[in-house]
């Protein structure tokens, strides 16, 4: 039964998009008769104002090396998972050949077994200046009861989404490098079943790209080399994406990051990385009710009607509270990787995302092994607040295959 609560409830908020509604927080300005006074909740904190977008299983960090550093993994050294964050690192690998397979078990704190993502990814280097990379997300939400309006059984179904990938990356220069990356997008909630006013729900498809960027530098200091790696990732710009035959679709959940990385070579067998990354999803900020423009009187909220291109434009400057709420979206990750003899590594960082855009806020912890071709990464995340994660209390586990040099590169 709780099982059965907990989907259906997180199946109506997708349907919920599917349907074209848009449920607003109910805030108010401070003083009424100053449009640039703060909003507010009910309560009186800050107005509550998440963005919000279709298919949010993409920006999931399946990782067990980046979920243990606070998610950040824009600048970190290059493996087989670096498509998800910046495909242009791949250029940079040691290895030819790499492949990697992770598996994420979903709200496994709440008792839910069959809720996972799974994620496989590999690269291959054509020669020292071009890869090809590929990754295959899917995301499922187990086998649930359907059930009408009144509670009455009507089908069992297996609601999933999964992404294909495939990404080019070539160095410019020796220290700079940049990538393409194509998706595929399926997802399939509840497929067959109907919402309020008759429409039947159909699988959502999409297409999206991701362009990055790499520069890396080495650092002569005196304990020893050292690397500084810089980082820009635009990720998910693609087509908006409906459920329904519906003309308004939804934005995908189209994302700027920025990520550096500092290596230090401690000594010979010792190694010590500091990894920042700055994260902003280019979707439009939900306007509240008070501000909300209807030009074309449709009953669709004007910034819903956006193309996909102009979301992300204006996602710089549509905030209802202006440049300080602009500010308030952005979402930062810390992480920490210690290596010992390229064997042993101990990780840990936290993830900040402020109260008014969720307010996801956790420490994360984990350790990786490596042996000859293979490598085992964990991760364990730590929540700071009463703020429940799908993650909370659960280990992830990456299992990667480095395939060295198969061959002489040309």
């Amino acid at each position: 039964m709780k099982k059965l609560i907990l989907i259906n409830a997180l199946l109506t908020a997708f349907i919920v998009i599917a349907a074209g509604t848009q449920v607003n927080a109910q805030c108010y300005r401070e003083d009424p008769s100053d449009p640039s006074s703060p909003l507010l909740n009910l309560d009186g904190t800050p107005c509550t104002n998440t963005v919000v977008s279709a298919v949010p299983f993409l920006r999931i960090v399946a990782d067990a090396r980046s979920g243990a550093m606070g998610d950040a993994g824009i600048a970190i050294s290059p493996d087989a998972n670096a498509i998800h964050f910046n495909a242009s690192k791949l250029v940079f690998a040691e290895e030819t050949f790499a492949m990697s397979a992770t598996y994420t078990p979903w709200l496994q704190n709440l008792g839910l077994n069959d809720v996972y993502l799974a994620y496989l990814t590999g690269f291959y280097k054509l020669d020292d200046l071009q890869t090809l990379g590929f990754g295959l997300r899917y995301f499922s939400l187990g086998s649930i009861q359907f059930t009408d309006q009144n509670g009455e059984p009507l089908a069992i179904g297996q609601p999933n989404e999964f992404e294909v990938s495939a990404a080019y990356a070539r160095k410019l220069t020796d220290n700079f490098s940049a990538s393409l990356t194509g998706k595929f997008i399926y997802s399939n909630l509840a497929a067959g079943q109907q919402v309020e006013g008759g429409e039947t729900i159909e699988p959502g498809v999409a297409g999206a790209a991701d362009v990055a960027f790499t520069y890396q530098t080495d650092i002569d200091t005196d304990r020893g080399d050292s690397e500084l790696v810089l980082g820009v990732a635009l990720t998910n710009i693609g087509s908006r994406i409906t459920y329904t035959n519906s003309v308004v679709r939804d934005f995908l959940p189209a994302n700027m990051g920025i990520g550096a990385a500092y290596t230090m070579e401690l000594d010979e067998y010792n190694t010590l990385t500091l990894t920042t990354d700055i994260n902003k999803l280019m979707v439009p900020t939900p306007c509240q009710a008070e501000a909300c423009e209807d030009l074309n009187e449709n009953d669709i909220d004007d910034y819903r009607e956006q193309s996909s291109i102009s979301g992300i434009f204006s996602s710089f400057g549509d905030a209802p509270d202006g440049f300080q709420e602009e500010l308030t979206e952005l979402m930062y990750s810390f992480g920490v990787e210690y290596w010992y003899d390229k064997q042993f590594a101990v990780r840990a960082g936290y993830f900040n995302e402020h109260l008014q855009k969720g307010g996801r806020k956790y420490l994360t912890v984990g350790l990786g092994l490596k042996y000859n071709i293979f490598g085992l990464n964990f991760s364990y995340l730590v929540p700071t607040t009463n703020q429940r994660n799908p993650l909370d209390n659960t280990l992830r586990f990456s299992l990667l295959f480095d395939f060295g040099s198969m061959g002489e590169l040309e």
